[in-house]
């Protein structure tokens, strides 16, 4: 069985449904626009205390122009409230508490405590938005469950495919022939790279653009550039890679520019380093028979241009594996083989995957019910 989280966010987003309709009530019982009301009148006094708070306070010329205004636009104010507006006493007694021939901060302070019958109502305001973004944050966090639940679901169902496949099967029988042709283009590619020419081996390269299934990162194009018009292109890139370790007096016995020397083959020593035959690999386990048999064959037009024929006849080995009746079968399995823990295993054996997904399904359907009932807001 799933557990669930510490709080069940089915439940939370109940309880902060209930606790957005508690604060939307009380809103009803006074009506919205009379709080409304409120809470413009409550914001402009209380934005009046803090403008004056410390600068009408005290003495001092400042000070006093400070406090003559300040009464001006206090006076102004209370003059101004609507009569039927809510705990409008509210705001006379905290007026009142400010109409002293001197003001401390502590008069202010007591204003705002006089006024506090009307920020009770004023805050009903800021408690409903407070609660409408829990609720949205709920109901954020039972979406986010459901998804994680069905994320597991498929990785389940993923496992699930495995479920008939023969863990026994004698895959060495596609394993072989694919590490043997991966070993002979590995050396031959090694070869190739440590005898031709640096501009025939990124010739090479540059051609397996046309070849969507073969993926050699692109050569840079100004290594390319240089290459192709310079006389060190015809150097096999391991003297290159030596070249570019030399001091700048040295270097230039061997190459007519060496900034430019430095700037292109230099710059790109680490290209150049980990160029190897990664990209005419196979890999294990291998695709489906419909890859293989198509990649093996765009394999075979860049192979050969620099591979000996016993390698190319590797490459032609595994390509005939595909049509093999039992292809998909051992490929599967090695699949299985590779993918598959032996607690993977164990739960296929004993049926726990099936049990897994239905208490999973059950959940994610109550969690769906729970987004229906409580709407987005």
């Amino acid at each position: 069985m799933s557990e669930l989280t510490e709080e069940d966010p089915a439940t939370a987003l109940s309880a902060a449904e209930a606790e957005l309709h508690s604060v939307e009530a009380e809103i009803d019982d006074v009506g919205a626009s009379r709080v409304e009301r409120l809470v413009d009148a409550h914001d402009r006094f209380d934005d009046l205390l803090s403008r004056y708070r410390e600068r009408a306070s005290g003495s001092g010329r400042e000070t006093f122009e400070a406090y003559v205004e300040f009464q001006g636009r206090l006076g102004e104010f209370v003059s101004e409230l609507p009569d039927d507006l809510l705990h409008r006493e509210a705001f006379e007694d905290a007026a009142d508490l400010l109409d002293r021939r001197r003001l401390e901060e502590r008069d202010f302070d007591r204003a705002r405590e006089a006024l506090s019958p009307a920020s009770q109502v004023a805050d009903l305001i800021g408690g409903r938005e407070a609660a409408e973004r829990r609720y949205r944050e709920a109901r954020h966090a039972v979406e986010a469950r459901r998804n994680e639940l069905q994320d597991r679901i498929d990785d389940l169902e993923s496992l699930l495919a495995f479920e008939d496949a023969d863990l026994d099967a004698p895959v060495e029988a596609l394993r072989e022939p694919i590490e043997a042709y991966e070993s002979a283009v590995d050396d031959a590619f090694r070869a190739f790279r440590s005898d031709a020419s640096a501009r025939a081996v990124l010739d090479l390269v540059e051609s397996t653009s046309s070849y969507p299934l073969v993926d050699f990162p692109d050569p840079p194009a100004e290594l390319r550039h240089h290459l192709r018009e310079n006389p060190a292109g015809e150097e096999p890139i391991p003297t290159l890679l030596e070249w570019a370790g030399y001091t700048a007096s040295k270097l230039s016995h061997y190459v007519e520019d060496p900034p430019r020397f430095r700037a292109a083959v230099g710059g790109n020593r680490t290209y150049l380093s980990r160029l190897d035959a990664g990209p005419l690999h196979v890999g294990w386990p291998p695709p489906p028979a419909g890859t293989l048999r198509f990649r093996a064959r765009e394999l075979v037009a860049v192979v050969e241009r620099f591979a000996p024929e016993s390698t190319v006849s590797r490459l032609h080995a595994v390509r005939r594996l595909t049509g093999r009746d039992d292809y998909e079968t051992l490929r599967r399995s090695a699949v299985a083989r590779e993918e598959l823990t032996d607690e993977d295993r164990r739960r296929l054996r004993d049926g726990s995957v099936h049990d897994e997904i239905e208490s999973l399904r059950a959940e994610c359907d109550r969690l769906a019910e729970a987004l229906a009932e409580h709407d987005a807001r």
